[in-house]
């Protein structure tokens, strides 16, 4: 397939500015001294900007977050409100780089790290954050009698121990590698050196958790008890409305946050979204938590040109398949499904927004061994063919007796966009295999746990980066992962991602990448991509210091708006 040339170099420039942990070796000594960017918010209150009287940020989440429980929490709706109110030992800059946080130093030496906390570092009520609480949240995470057990246990399975108590085989924490040696210092020992680890301890999973959620199940669903460390505290939480967070007076870096408060409106509607932008109700539309339609992309793009912004991310638009129910359990049938769509069409003609059409699961963007993984690893696991695809539909059916194919349907989340493609995909399989494939959507929340569940066929997903290395993308899929939901179970992936994780050759840990990736979508098309994203937002002139990294998350903690604002 012939790729965007523009986005391409959009997508190396990217990587460029956030090697995120790959390079962050080369940025330890800097941390450890507890150094920190100026951000556009300093420089504002330097003179180079005058700042508006109303530091309000309104924003569009277009759905709710399931829940606002770090350990529980595992999609980007969650992941950017959580970012306003937590902050983990690092924090990511403007350039993906981690810098220091609630930890205002650490030292490393090989596989343990010693973090420093802030002793100015303050919960929202004004208790002191401590190296105890850290040990708490992790300990909350990985424990086999949290339930639900918490999605992303596996990301901490890098501590030593960490894996073996999550399963049971070790019932004393203090065997896990990490440890509170008093209240502003905790150490943190890894089974194996893992280049990344720094950027993980940014990531929600790892945020630290008051202590007084122990024993009271409702406290992510109260906005009155969540105690939070991060820039914002929780004030307003009208389900289904809207969610307001407003600046936590008790955090340590109090002065570097100009905004008083942050409104996200949950309309799950790309055109009123975009109308009350252009009404200037909203300050930024689009990507990654809300949308512009489609159909209204070209002439935004016309109208907005100032303002319409795209960007290539480290993110995989994709549909897996539940591979433990029909009639899906069959890998020919699954690959003929893949095989029988046209993805230019429907980045040229449904989504618009100068998406690449994907042929693996690992994107652009993703640091490689010496340039970006995707470079360097070609995504060649298959190829589109209407007749191969038509001939192993047959094959698959007569393996499993059908005359006829069971009943499908393919779901996804309530989204206009979602639906347009779920329309042209299932139009696709109708005419290149003769299938009639019935779509439905899901209200956000009701879609993850029906997913969790494994109680669907064939399902809409994403995956972006947590941290910048094709790890990120590969671990899920692993039998222990508690985001692999799709049933998938192989051997030989476990393994090489075992050893892929113990070793310190990044050569022969992309050789390993490679024959995982060929495994999960050569070899067993566990999941069918359909294109790399971009980001496709629009956003007010007013609006500055919002950082949105090469995953695609967005940070809105160092905005702020300045006396342009209408």
């Amino acid at each position: 397939m012939k790729k965007n040339k523009s986005l391409l170099l959009l997508l190396t420039l990217v990587l460029a500015l956030s090697t995120l942990l790959a390079a962050c070796g080369s940025n330890d000594k800097g941390a450890s001294n507890g150094g920190k960017n100026n951000t556009p918010a300093e420089n504002a209150s330097s003179g180079e900007e005058k700042l508006a009287a109303d530091q309000t940020l309104r924003v569009n989440l277009s759905a709710e977050p399931p829940t606002f429980d770090p350990a529980q929490a595992q999609d980007s709706q969650a992941n950017t409100v959580l970012k306003t109110m937590y902050e983990g030992l690092a924090r990511m800059d403007e350039h993906g780089q981690p810098v220091p946080a609630a930890a205002e130093k650490w030292d490393v030496d090989g596989t343990k790290y010693t973090f420093h906390l802030r002793k100015d570092a303050k919960w929202s009520n004004g208790d002191p954050v401590t190296a105890n609480d850290f040990v708490f949240a992790w300990e909350r995470v990985l424990s086999p009698n949290t339930k639900p057990a918490a999605p992303y246990a596996y990301q901490l399975y890098y501590l030593k121990n960490a894996q073996a108590y999550n399963e049971g085989k070790i019932t004393d924490f203090s065997q896990v590698g990490v440890k509170a040696t008093d209240d502003y210092t905790l150490e943190v020992e890894l089974d194996a050196p893992t280049p990344y680890f720094l950027g993980l301890t940014s990531f929600y999973t790892f945020y630290p958790v008051h202590q007084s959620v122990k024993d009271d199940a409702k406290w992510a669903v109260d906005a009155s008890k969540m105690i939070v460390n991060g820039p914002f505290t929780l004030t307003t939480w009208i389900k289904g409305q809207t969610i307001e967070v407003t600046k936590n007076e008790n955090y340590w870096d109090k002065d570097d946050i100009k905004l008083n408060k942050i409104t996200m409106s949950l309309v799950n509607s790309g055109a009123t979204e975009i109308t009350s932008y252009r009404n200037n109700e909203l300050d930024r539309a689009g990507h990654p938590n809300g949308e512009i339609p489609t159909d209204q992309i070209p002439i935004v793009q016309k109208e907005l040109k100032d303002e319409y912004k795209v960007k290539g991310i480290a993110s995989t638009y994709y549909y897996q398949f539940n591979v433990t129910a029909k009639p899906f359990d069959n890998a020919k049938i699954r690959k003929a499904f893949a095989m029988a769509i046209d993805r230019q069409i429907i980045v040229d003609k449904v989504t618009l927004g100068g998406q690449i059409p994907a042929f693996g699961f690992i994107p652009p963007g993703i640091a490689g061994v010496n340039d970006e993984y995707r470079t360097e690893v070609k995504d060649d696991y298959f190829t589109e063919n209407v007749e191969e695809a038509k001939k192993l539909l047959e094959e698959g059916m007569q393996e499993e007796g059908y005359t006829k194919l069971p009943d499908i349907t393919l779901t996804y989340n309530s989204s206009e966009a979602h639906k347009k493609i779920a329309l042209a995909v299932a139009d696709m399989w109708k005419k290149n295999l003769g299938v009639d494939v019935k779509t439905e959507n899901q209200e956000w929340a009701v879609f993850i746990e029906n997913r969790k569940n494994l109680n669907y066929q064939v399902a809409r997903a994403g995956w972006s980066a947590d941290y910048n290395d094709p790890m990120t993308f590969i671990d899920l899929w692993t039998s222990n992962s508690g985001n692999n939901d799709i049933g998938f179970k192989n051997e030989e992936f476990d393994k090489l991602i075992a050893e892929a994780k113990a070793i310190e050759d990044n050569t022969k840990r992309n050789e390993n990448f490679k024959k995982a990736e060929e495994i999960l979508v050569k070899d067993n098309m566990a999941i069918m991509p359909i294109y790399y994203y971009t980001n496709v937002a629009v956003e007010k002139p007013w609006l500055k210091g919002v950082s949105l990294d090469f995953s695609g998350a967005i940070d809105y903690t160092r905005a702020y708006i300045t006396d342009a604002r209408k």
